[in-house]
C-alpha cells in the first residue's frame, strides 16, 4: 500500500500469505451463534473512514466490514469471488475489458438502493480525488467505467491488467453511496455509509463501534451482534494489560514478540488466553541506494548479502515470530522462488564477503550507516538493524552503525536520496506476485533507490500483467526474482507471521488471519 508504509507491529499482526492457521478454534455450535458483542483492541489507528483516502491496515479493516466490493476474498482463499457482484469476467482476450453484473436487492445501511451508478461513482471519485494517502494509485490502468444499465458495470483498462479483479476485491474497491459522498472531496465527519455486513455506529479517538447491518445482502453470516474496535494508539503495554484484565476479547494488532512470548509463558496450562498464529506475506527489506558512493557498489551489496544471518535475527530479535525471506516474492504466494538463498546461501560466509569486496577493489573496512525508523515497520526494527550492523562488524570487513529517524523525516530523506541503506516494509494489497514486484520495479516505483530494472519494467511485468492464467506467469516472475538477486537493489530479510491473542471462548479467529488480509468481523463469536 503506497508501499503500504503503515507500521505493522510484529512482523505482522495483520498481513498476508497463504495457508491455514492453528489455534483458536473452529465453530463451537451454540457458542458461535449467541450474538454476543466482541471487543477488539489494536495499538495502531484507523486513519480514515472514507475509502478514497484510507490506505493503511486499520482503515482497510473498517472498509472490509462496512463496505462491499464487487468481488471479495473467501476465507482461506486468494482467488477473488463475487460479493456485491453476481458475476464478473474479462470479456476480451487482452484482459482490458472487465464486466460485472450486480446482485439483486443490494442496499446501503441507510436503506438506499445500491446500483451500477454507485459503483461507477466510487471508482471515478477515488481517481478524481487522487488523495496522496489513498488507493487511487492501484487503479492506474483504469481508463473509464461505463454503466449500460442499473445492474451492469464495464471497466475499460488502458493496458492489460489481469490482476484487476484482485485490486477491486481489496479495500480499494469499496463501494460508497453516491447520495452520501462528495464526488470532489473527502468525507471528514467520521461517518460511513456502506452496504457491508456491518454499519459504523460511532467513531472517535478511542473506539469505533459497529453493529450488524440489517440491509446487508451477501454471503457473510454474522456470528455476533456487533464489534467494538478499541484504539491504544501505539501503547503496546496498555493493550497487553487490557487483554489480561479481560477488557478486550482480542488483541489483533500491536503486541510485540516479547509480549506474545510473555503471554504464552504466563498462560501455559491455564487456558485463559490463547495465542493464534497465522501465516503472512508481510515482508521487510534492506534497500540500497544505487547512486550512493558506498551502497551503490555491487561488491558491497554482495558482501552484505553473504554476511546477513537471518536465522539469528529471527531467533534473537523476533523470537521466531517471523521467518527468513530469500526472495522478493514471499513463500505462499504463487511464483515464489528462493533466488537469494540459491546465490548467497543461508549461512554467513566471511570468505565470500571478503572476496566480493576485494573483487570490487575494496581493501579497507567499509564504513556504512543503516537507516531505520522506530515504529513504522514494527517496534523491533531499530533492534533488528542494530543486530545487522553487529553482524557486519563482527566480520571485520565493515564499520557499520545505525541511525533512527522519525517516519515523516525518514520518508523525506529517502526520497531525497540521503540514505545509502535503509529499511522498507510491505503489507501487500492483494495476494498476487504482481503486488510484490510491480510497486518496486514498475514505472514510478516506490523504492526511491535509483535502480534501473531494465527488462523487468519494460518486458517482464507487462507480460505478467497481460496473463489471465496467473499460474502461467511463474517463469517471468522467476526471471524477475533472479535478476533482483543478481543486482541486489534490495535484500529481503524476513516474512512475517500473523498473531492475535484471544480470551477463552472466543471463536472464529482462524477465519480472520489468512492470505486475503481481510479481518472478517462476521466470523467472530463469543461464548
Amino acid at each position: 500500500m503506497n508501499l503500504r508504509n503503515q507500521w505493522p507491529v510484529l512482523p505482522l499482526v495483520a498481513g498476508l500469505a497463504s495457508g491455514l492457521l492453528t489455534g483458536c478454534g473452529s465453530d463451537d455450535g451454540d457458542a458461535s451463534s449467541n450474538g454476543n458483542k466482541i471487543v477488539v483492541g489494536m495499538s495502531d489507528d484507523v486513519l480514515a473512514t472514507d475509502p478514497a483516502s484510507g490506505y493503511d491496515p486499520g482503515s482497510w479493516l473498517l472498509f472490509n466490514n462496512v463496505f462491499q466490493s464487487l468481488l471479495g476474498f473467501p476465507k482461506g482463499g486468494t482467488e477473488p469471488q463475487p460479493d456485491a457482484a453476481e458475476s464478473c469476467e474479462f470479456t476480451d482476450t487482452a484482459t482490458k475489458v472487465y464486466r460485472c453484473t450486480l446482485r439483486d436487492g443490494l442496499k446501503f445501511s441507510n436503506g438506499d438502493a445500491l446500483t451500477a451508478e454507485d459503483v461507477k461513482f466510487s471508482f471515478d471519485r477515488t481517481l478524481k480525488i487522487d488523495d496522496p494517502d489513498g488507493p487511487a494509485v492501484m487503479f492506474s490502468t483504469l481508463e473509464k467505467v461505463d454503466t449500460p444499465d442499473e445492474k451492469t458495470v464495464v471497466f475499460t483498462l488502458n493496458t492489460a491488467d489481469a490482476t484487476f479483479p484482485s485490486k477491486i476485491a481489496s479495500g480499494a474497491g469499496a463501494i460508497v453511496n453516491h447520495r452520501e459522498y462528495d464526488a470532489n472531496g473527502l468525507r471528514e465527519d467520521g461517518k460511513a455509509v456502506g452496504s457491508g455486513p456491518y454499519k459504523l455506529d460511532s467513531f472517535d479517538d478511542n473506539k469505533a463501534v459497529f453493529s450488524v447491518n440489517e440491509h446487508y445482502s451477501g454471503s457473510a453470516e454474522t456470528q455476533n451482534s456487533g464489534v467494538t474496535l478499541s484504539f491504544f494508539h501505539g501503547d503496546q503495554n496498555g493493550l497487553k494489560k487490557a487483554l489480561e484484565k479481560g477488557e478486550v476479547d482480542i488483541a489483533y494488532r500491536g503486541l510485540t514478540a516479547q509480549a506474545i512470548n510473555d503471554i504464552e509463558e504466563a498462560d501455559r496450562g491455564d487456558g485463559g488466553i490463547e495465542v493464534v498464529e497465522g501465516s503472512s506475506a508481510e515482508v521487510q527489506h534492506l534497500v540500497f541506494n544505487m547512486d550512493d558512493p558506498v551502497a551503490g557498489r555491487l561488491g558491497v551489496r554482495k558482501a552484505i548479502a553473504h554476511l546477513l544471518d537471518r536465522d539469528a535475527l529471527m531467533h534473537d530479535v523476533y523470537r521466531n515470530t517471523a521467518t527468513p525471506l530469500y526472495s522478493i516474492i514471499p513463500a505462499g504466494v504463487a511464483g515464489h522462488n528462493t533466488a537469494f538463498f540459491d546465490i548467497y546461501g543461508a549461512r554467513p560466509s566471511r570468505s565470500k564477503a571478503e572476496a566480493a569486496l576485494r573483487n570490487e577493489g575494496i581493501t579497507d573496512k567499509v564504513k556504512l550507516t543503516l537507516w531505520s525508523t522506530p515504529a513504522r515497520y514494527g517496534p523491533a526494527t531499530d533492534q533488528e538493524l542494530a543486530a545487522i550492523a553487529k553482524q557486519l562488524n563482527a566480520s571485520g570487513l565493515f564499520d557499520a552503525d545505525v541511525k533512527s529517524v522519525e517516519f515523516a523525516q525518514y520518508e523525506k530523506d529517502v526520497a531525497a536520496g540521503k540514505y545509502g541503506v535503509y529499511v522498507k516494509g510491505w503489507v501487500p494489497d492483494y495476494p498476487d506476485a504482481d503486488n510484490f514486484t510491480g510497486p518496486f520495479f514498475g514505472e514510478g516505483n516506490v523504492l526511491d533507490n535509483n535502480y534501473d530494472p531494465g527488462a523487468i519494467t519494460k518486458t517482464l511485468l507487462p507480460r505478467t500483467a497481460a496473463e489471465s492464467d496467473r499460474g502461467s506467469t511463474d517463469k517471468e516472475f522467476e526471471r524477475i526474482q533472479n535478476q533482483v538477486a543478481e543486482d541486489i537493489p534490495l535484500l529481503p530479510v524476513w516474512q512475517g507471521k500473523q498473531y492475535a491473542v484471544v480470551q477463552d471462548r472466543v471463536y472464529g479467529l482462524e477465519y480472520c488471519l489468512d492470505a486475503s488480509t481481510v479481518f472478517r468481523f462476521w466470523e467472530l463469536s463469543k461464548g
